[in-house]
């Protein structure tokens, strides 16, 4: 075996004789997305070279990386001409067009309906955020007032949903929130099952589950901390009527702060998996509550949504700054990912970041308690040697600390990301219907043709 066969066999930590030239990226699950960061950033340590963004792309097959080491331009991998349309993941692939969310991940660039989230993190509220994903605009004043009533007048629950949650206080708050979701669709108007929901219809139940789900999640909370949810003042906001109910107390402002600028970072993705969820469900025409349902559904999944509760757990395994190095050598060593850090579509530093950072550090001088932030910037400094391959910092690296400086368990990691997405998956299904179409892709079959079913079997003997 030649010596680049051996380091993309040692890299991947797959056996050597998988290395051939039809083995490219994503086709095994050793090669995926940190994999091939892997991958480069060993090549440049063995051939002495910098691998840019675009070799980054042409070096997505052992041909190509064959033809690298050999002095000749990459090439493409030979592959099957019925496989030349497969994208694996639908990876680059643009399924329909959006008026939401614009990034530019080369950039670094993240806009809602063209304002940019540096922008709207530091001069809007989340209600305005909310109107601007839900409406297209910004709200002005009168607009603002009304959108805020009306928020206001949907967070009530229904009192069977409530026992609902009441009863779930065991189960993970995820797997809680999305039962609950559920059932509320239960408690909506009642339409004929004949007559698909109207775009009215389905905006109004989205407005009313903004308001609701964060209610879902302290209540239960509050039930399994053995307390009853109290109710908030008529005239709170957004992020402090969800912090009084999930805390049993009123929040500081720090962490009203805190809260509201993580909901706006957290608004919407474009089509990230749980958002697809939710526009596969509004292109079956199954309604509002049914989408959203789908989207929470497939955001608690590990590589999804479910990150951000992994991210704590590098909080304890590193335990203080100094360890921060030899941890990201043990990890990257095992080919192991470090939580916290790359994206499927930022090449440099996800741009909420510095959002979420900022309001850690205003947390951590809150209360006094620097040693957390310490260790993950300790972290992000060992990990800068992977940035430039796509491994910066992403939005759950300091989501989580922040929610432990609140005196929240780890497990509303995730749940508390959910209250913010919210306004963009109601958006998204929402564009979705205004120009609705059945998403149906195709698979290409790979399998076995034309097989003879035997004469005889022994199942027809029994």
């Amino acid at each position: 075996m030649s010596s680049v066969d051996a380091l993309v066999a040692r890299t991947l930590g797959i056996a050597e004789d998988r290395v051939t030239d039809v083995l490219e990226y994503q086709s095994i699950r050793e090669w995926d997305s940190l994999g091939h960061v892997s991958l480069m950033v060993a090549l440049e340590g063995a051939y002495g070279v910098t691998v840019d963004d675009e070799l980054t792309l042409a070096l997505r097959s052992v041909a190509a990386i064959r033809a690298f080491a050999e002095g000749r331009a990459p090439a493409a991998a030979p592959v099957d001409a019925r496989r030349d349309t497969v994208h694996r993941g639908l990876d680059g692939v643009s399924f329909d067009r959006t008026t939401i969310t614009r990034i530019d991940g080369a950039e670094g660039i993240l806009e809602y309906r063209g304002y940019s989230i540096h922008d709207l993190t530091e001069r809007a509220s989340f209600e305005e955020v909310a109107h601007l994903l839900v409406h297209g605009e910004l709200p002005d004043a009168t607009a603002l007032s009304a959108f805020e009533k009306e928020l206001r007048a949907a967070r009530w629950l229904p009192g069977p949903v409530l026992d609902l949650v009441r009863s779930l206080a065991h189960a993970h708050p995820m797997d809680a929130l999305r039962t609950a979701v559920s059932a509320l669709g239960a408690y909506g108007p009642r339409r004929d099952a004949a007559t698909d929901e109207t775009y009215e219809q389905a905006r109004d139940t989205g407005i009313a589950l903004i308001a609701r789900i964060p209610m879902l999640v302290a209540a239960h909370h509050a039930f399994r901390d053995g307390r009853e949810p109290c109710v908030p003042d008529e005239e709170t906001s957004y992020a402090e009527a969800f912090l009084t109910v999930l805390l049993g107390e009123r929040p500081t402002p720090a962490a009203v702060r805190f809260l509201d600028k993580g909901l706006i970072v957290h608004a919407d993705h474009s089509s990230n998996a749980s958002a697809f969820a939710a526009r596969v469900a509004t292109g079956s025409r199954a309604g509002m509550t049914a989408s959203v349902t789908a989207a929470v559904a497939t955001f608690a999944g590990s590589v999804h949504g479910g990150a951000a509760e992994r991210v704590m757990r590098l909080l304890d395994e590193v335990g203080s700054p100094e360890r921060a190095g030899a941890y990201v050598a043990e990890l990257r060593g095992r080919g192991e990912p470090v939580m916290g850090f790359g994206h499927r579509v930022y090449r440099t530093e996800d741009p909420r970041v510095r959002h979420l950072r900022a309001t850690v550090v205003e947390l951590s001088r809150e209360r006094g308690d620097r040693r957390g932030l310490d260790i993950l910037d300790a972290v992000a400094e060992a990990m800068r040697p992977y940035g430039r391959h796509g491994l910066a910092a992403n939005v759950d690296l300091y989501a989580g600390l922040a929610y432990r400086l609140l005196g929240l368990p780890d497990d509303l990691a995730v749940p508390l990301f959910v209250i913010g997405r919210t306004a963009g998956w109601v958006a998204q299904a929402l564009e979705q219907q205004a120009d609705n179409v059945l998403i149906r892709p195709l698979l290409d079959y790979v399998g076995p043709c034309g097989r003879e079913f035997p004469a005889t079997r022994e199942a027809d003997v029994r």
